[in-house]
Formats: structure tokens, sequence, C-alpha cells
């Protein structure tokens, strides 16, 4: 099983919405779905989990490992609506990783809440519905 996903730009917030199951075999295309935030927009980027089913430790290490690749490009990675099998246990060495309750409330944090949609930019997986 893969996941799909969707990378939005909203302003200086990056918006990556991720669905399916998180696991071992979905690790290689989520990793690249990072690579694909890390080369667009600034900013922070929130990780939407709102339609992930799950996921599996080495999904939780893969988003564990974003958060460095982003720290490293000077962004930092957040989490909106986690999966209620889990939470996220990052080690020592992993940059904090804020978790917010759905996406709306990650919005609310950066001020977006009424300006949403307005002139962002996106991509998406051909898996990802329109």
């Amino acid at each position: 099983m893969t996941i799909e996903w969707r990378y939005t730009v909203e302003q200086d917030l990056g918006i990556l919405s991720v669905s399916g199951y998180l696991g071992l075999e979905a690790v290689h295309r989520f990793t690249g779905a990072v690579g694909w935030v890390v080369a667009r927009g600034t900013g922070p980027v929130v990780v939407d989990l709102a339609e992930l089913r799950g996921w599996s430790a080495e999904g939780q290490l893969a988003i564990t490992e974003a958060a460095r690749r982003l720290a490293a490009a000077g962004r930092s990675l957040e989490l909106a609506a986690i999966p209620a099998d889990g939470s996220l246990v990052p080690d020592g060495s992993c940059p904090p990783v804020p978790v917010h309750s759905d996406l709306a409330s990650a919005l609310a944090e950066h001020g977006l809440v009424d300006r949403i949609g307005e002139g962002h930019q996106e991509w998406r997986t051909s898996g990802w519905p329109t």
C-alpha cells in the first residue's frame, strides 16, 4: 500500500497533505514528496495527516527524517491531525515538531484562516482526488 500526496504553498507556509498508509512501502514516496517540498516554497511546512489511515514505525522515522531535512534547508516541520493509533516520538537529534489537532488550528497559528486559497500554488500525485 502506498500514499498519495498534495503540496500547497500558501504565502510563506507549505502544506503537505498525505493520504493512505505511511508504512515501509510508502516511505520512498513520502521522501520524494519531501524533496518536492524542499525544492519549492519557503517557510514552515505543515504535514496534514487527516487523510492518513495510519503509520508504521518506519513511517514515523520518515517524518522525523523529514523534520531534519527541512531544518537543514532552514525550514521547520509541523504536524496536523496525527493518526489516532500513535504519536510521534522523535529522538533527541530531531528538531522540535509542533503538533496541531487539525489543519485549521495549524493555519490559525500562522494567521492564515481568512486568507487560505488566495493565490496559492499546488502540486499533487495523480491519485490525489481533484
